[in-house]
């Protein structure tokens, strides 16, 4: 079983920067699609980068030329960096893994594009404020 552990969060004032980092162990583990979901207080899970193996990248609207997502396909590691943060980007940043499997899909398991998310970090707090 591989396990997702997000590191990096915190409080960044508006405008502000934040790294984001996500470990896969045991890392010699096989993750097709690396990518990063948010949810904020009362909403519903979003999307916000995601990296396929090979590179291929995907934002989402909102955070397209503030953000970049990277991996360390060697460590099983996922990066974002995060530029001009938004107070309304407040939420709780989870790190997902597509582990290639396309039997009969997982309730939690998220699509988006060629990805299939069915792996979850616990979840690490961003929180943009004065």
């Amino acid at each position: 079983q591989v396990q997702l552990a997000e590191s990096g969060g915190g409080v960044v004032e508006p405008g502000g920067s934040l790294s984001l980092s996500c470990a896969a162990t045991p890392a010699t583990y096989t993750t097709y699609c690396l990518g990063w979901f948010r949810q904020a207080p009362g909403k519903n899970r979003e999307v916000v980068a995601q990296i396929t193996n090979i590179g291929a990248k995907l934002y989402s609207d909102s955070v397209k030329g503030r953000f970049i997502v990277s991996r360390e396909n060697g460590r099983n590691t996922l990066h974002m960096e995060m530029t001009n943060l938004k107070p309304e980007e407040t939420a709780v940043y989870f790190c997902a893994a597509d582990l290639g499997r396309r039997g009969p899909r997982p309730s939690d398991a998220v699509v988006t594009g060629p990805c299939r998310f069915e792996r979850w970090g616990q979840g690490i707090l961003v929180n943009v404020s004065s």
